[in-house]
Formats: structure tokens, sequence, C-alpha cells
């Protein structure tokens, strides 16, 4: 009996991650715009693009096409009621003291060290651009992984960038 499995290669797991975000209605922009945000004020002359581009090369790491991709499932499973309380309804309600979510978002965070840390945990608290869209509970849909994916994903890109500046002083 043949026990191998193929494994997907690469580009199909950046190529999935990317449409799952998008099939939960997050455009690749929006989670630009949150690393913009979180590095204007530090970066002189960063574009929107250079933050898109961080962004992509950050769903380039296969930690993160994994921790994304499992969030995803595990948000779309809650909605379709496919986990058992009283878990279910710690999901639905994105309980505070439930906390998975953001271990999930610090396998992410972990590939670009303690600056995407704390980055998410600003972004994480306050809730700017899309991660607000994405909390307010109101089209049934429950987010209560991918906002901590999306917030992780923006840090990390924020942190690469942050880290990249520092070496072109150097």
């Amino acid at each position: 009996m043949d026990h191998s499995f193929s494994s997907p290669s690469d580009q199909e797991c950046y190529q999935t991650t990317i449409d799952w975000i998008q099939k939960r209605g997050v455009r690749l922009e929006e989670v630009a715009e949150l690393t913009y945000f979180l590095q204007k004020d530090y970066l002189t002359g960063i574009a929107l693009q250079d933050c898109l581009d961080s962004v992509k090369h950050v769903l380039t790491k296969r930690e993160v096409q994994n921790a994304a991709m499992t969030g995803i499932q595990l948000d779309l499973l809650a909605e379709k009621k496919q986990i058992e309380e009283p878990l279910l309804s710690m999901l639905k309600r994105d309980e505070g003291l439930y906390g998975i979510d953001e271990v999930l978002a610090t396998a992410i965070l972990n590939v670009y060290g303690s600056i995407g840390l704390t980055n998410y945990g600003y972004i994480d608290r306050i809730k700017p651009g899309v991660l607000g869209r994405l909390n307010n509970h109101q089209n049934g849909q429950i987010h209560t992984f991918l906002d901590d994916i999306i917030g992780a994903i923006a840090a990390s890109a924020s942190a690469r960038l942050a880290h990249r500046n520092n070496k072109a002083r150097e």
C-alpha cells in the first residue's frame, strides 16, 4: 500500500491563501492600508504599493499560509455550525477570553520578530480599517480568526518594512 502524500506546491498554497482571504471579503489592498497605517509615521516616503508588496511577500511564507488557511476554515466551520458547543458559541461571539485566535496569529508574527507583535497588539486593540469591519458582526459571517490573521499579516508586513529600512540605513 502506498502511503506517500503529495504536498501542495508553494504557489498553490500562496494562491489558495489569497483566494480564501478574498472570498471572506478582504482585499489585499485593505491589508496594505493597515500596513501603511502602522508605518507612515516612521518611514519617510513610504507608498501604499510598498506596503502591498510587503503583504504579498509575507503571504509567501508557509507558516503564514498555514495559519491563515487554518483560521479561515475554523471560521467557516463555525458559520456552518459544524463545531460543537460550547466552542461554537464562543467562536460566534468572538469571546474575549477565548484567545486561541490570537495564539494562531502569533504563528504569523513569529516570522518577523517582536516589532510585529507590538504592531499587532496596537491594531488589534484599536481595530482600524478592515479590522473594524471584520469585527462588527453585522453580516452573519464569523471572523473570529480572520480579523487576527489579517492584523497579523499587516503587522508582519509592517515589521518587514521596518527591518528593511533599518538595514538600508546601516
